[in-house]
């Protein structure tokens, strides 16, 4: 048999091993497939787009090593993470961490263990940016991932102290300051700020990256109602703006009942207003989003439920329907946000939407998961929520208790 491609080279498994492929190059000899086994192993090696058999040795050994570097990392082992950069000082720039940025990005995500920055996690990290590795690699990535996690503000000041830039862009692009954003976290957030991080610093005066950290905060994936409250009025008081500011969609998010309330009771329009101008709202894998959608969907996509509870009992239609847009999709009412809330997280706010006479029979043309796109499915509740893996739990087996059809 033959493994050359006569196309684009064949990718190397994940964790490639030397054995594994010169058993390739002896299956090939033994099959004819070459006249020789060094023929052999430049045809593996032409297979996986490398010029020579030595080429590719190298190659795959020098992926060993990395994963020995980062397995020293992931157990915190100080002494072995000196021992092999200083015998190789070209793994400060091997291709560990998100994006690949470098083992200190690794380092400081402190994601494996997943705890707050040891001791020796902290001295692994000083011994690195003293001994060679770039504290900006990647535009900052190591405190990009470092801010993720308020657990993780030691580390956040380590890397500062070295000169770390709160206002640094991860490849050019994405603020720092929009990393706790994207993870909802206060902690982080504050301490960015307090440092000096312009919460205006995705405007597109500012740079590339679309909107302000605000817009991207409440645009973030994750459904965290009072930690989003938090983070919203961390970031107004630092003078953030957004452009989500339709009328009483920021006080809904912010969780300020009283101020919601006197806004709805002083604008009964509001309780059947659509709001085209939110593109917010698709979660990790769903890509609906509230364009067109009622304050009775903000709410219920955003897990508020006492905003919601007020917008029922002003008179809010339990079913309104988003708008559709040019090509039909849309259409949906708030239930089915609620129910596609990743790990029951909409089950509160699904649960009142059905006390108060939620329609399960409706079908709507939606956009489906970001994994697949293009993909628009024309569902019931139900049906919607079965389409994201990881949902079907109470809040599925609610819907089958209440007759739902798929």
């Amino acid at each position: 048999m033959s493994t050359n491609s006569p196309g684009a080279p064949r990718p190397l498994p994940e964790r490639p091993n030397l054995r594994h492929l010169k058993d390739q190059a002896k299956d090939l000899l033994r099959a004819g497939a070459a006249p020789s086994l060094a023929a052999a192993q430049f045809q593996i090696a032409r297979t996986y787009g490398f010029a020579s058999w030595p080429k590719l040795r190298a190659h795959v050994a020098s992926l060993e090593e990395i994963g020995r570097l980062k397995h020293a990392i992931d157990t915190n082992d100080v002494a072995r993470v000196r021992a092999m950069i200083l015998r190789n000082p070209q793994l400060h720039r091997a291709p560990l961490g998100y994006g690949r940025d470098g083992p200190l990005t690794w380092v400081a995500e402190c994601r494996v263990p997943w705890e707050p920055p040891s001791p020796a996690r902290l001295a692994m990290a000083q011994w690195m940016i003293e001994n060679g590795s770039d504290v900006h690699q990647g535009g900052d990535g190591p405190l990009g991932r470092a801010a993720l996690n308020g657990d993780r503000i030691p580390m956040m000041e380590l890397l500062v102290a070295h000169g770390a830039d709160v206002n640094a862009r991860w490849r050019g692009n994405f603020p720092i300051l929009f990393s706790p954003c994207e993870t909802i976290d206060p902690a982080a957030l504050q301490w960015l700020l307090d440092h000096g991080a312009d919460p205006n610093c995705g405007h597109p005066e500012h740079g590339a990256a679309p909107g302000t950290a605000l817009d991207y905060l409440i645009a973030s994936y994750l459904r965290a109602p009072a930690a989003l409250a938090h983070c919203i009025d961390i970031l107004l008081k630092a003078g953030g703006a957004t452009k989500y500011n339709a009328p009483s969609v920021l006080a809904l998010l912010r969780g300020r009942l009283d101020l919601f309330t006197a806004q709805v009771d002083a604008d009964p329009n509001l309780l059947s207003r659509r709001f085209p101008e939110l593109d917010c709202g698709a979660t990790g894998g769903r890509m609906l989003t509230l364009r067109g959608a009622t304050l009775l969907h903000v709410a219920a996509e955003y897990g508020n439920l006492e905003a919601a509870r007020l917008l029922l009992d002003r008179g809010a239609d339990v079913d309104a329907r988003a708008t559709l847009d040019d090509a039909g999709t849309g259409g949906q009412t708030p239930i089915f946000h609620a129910v596609t809330q990743r790990a029951d997280g909409g089950l509160p706010l699904a649960q009142l939407l059905l006390e108060r006479g939620a329609d399960l029979s409706i079908r709507a043309r939606l956009p489906g998961h970001y994994e697949r796109p293009g993909e628009v499915a024309a569902c019931t509740p139900l049906g919607y929520a079965l389409l994201f893996p990881g949902h079907e739990g109470k809040t599925v087996a609610l819907l089958r208790e209440r007759g739902a059809a798929e």
